[in-house]
């Protein structure tokens, strides 16, 4: 046990415990996304063809403590946004599969990272957190590139969603034989600051 015997070393010892306590704070750093250029991309393979395709991204911020790993904030896409160039198709995908009209947000809520996160330059990080699809939220680690500059960040992210493990309906058909998960590709851009 520590005995304070003076003012004067109370008073140092609170202003360390300040100084750590800014220190701390200043740690987080805060990612808010640019829905302009952040661009979501799909591929489904089949046994005829590829499906390739995209969402619009409607909003996001994320808050990220290096120091720690934990992370907050969320991804929020339109579901209803999904294209893949072709109408028939698209149709079907929001009515039968998405069912976008009835779950119009894929959303993911990020909750920790592994990896160290440099003040500049790219880093390879694993992000841990809750996707939320179809109305069920699934638990993820997703792999990121994330380069740092000042007042800029981008994020190349790439994994796979199991859409028929997580209870969504497969689109095969007889003649159709689709994959039973769909690779995300994300391009992320935002702007960048440091909580002080």
């Amino acid at each position: 046990m520590i005995r304070l015997n003076s003012s004067r070393t109370l008073s140092s010892a609170l202003w360390i415990l300040l100084m750590l306590c800014a220190t701390a704070a200043a740690q987080e750093k805060i990612f808010p996304l640019d829905a302009k250029q952040t661009t979501v991309h799909f591929t489904l393979g089949s046994a005829l063809h590829t499906v390739h395709g995209n969402f619009v991204l409607k909003l996001g911020s994320l808050r990220a403590d290096p120091s720690t790993g934990a992370m907050s904030g969320e991804i929020i896409v339109d579901a209803r946004s999904g294209e893949s160039g072709n109408g028939l198709r698209d149709r079907k995908m929001h009515r039968e599969i998405l069912e976008s009209d009835k779950y119009p947000e894929i959303v993911f809520r990020p909750t920790h990272m592994e990896g160290a996160l440099a003040d500049e330059g790219t880093s390879k990080v694993q992000v841990h957190g809750i996707f939320s699809l179809h109305g069920a939220a699934h638990e993820i680690t997703i792999p990121a590139d994330v380069t740092l500059a000042p007042g800029r960040w981008t994020a190349s992210l790439t994994f796979h969603i199991p859409y028929v493990k997580w209870g969504l309906k497969n689109p095969s058909t007889l003649f159709l034989r689709a994959d039973e998960s769909v690779e995300i590709e994300v391009a992320a851009v935002g702007g960048y600051e440091q909580k002080q």
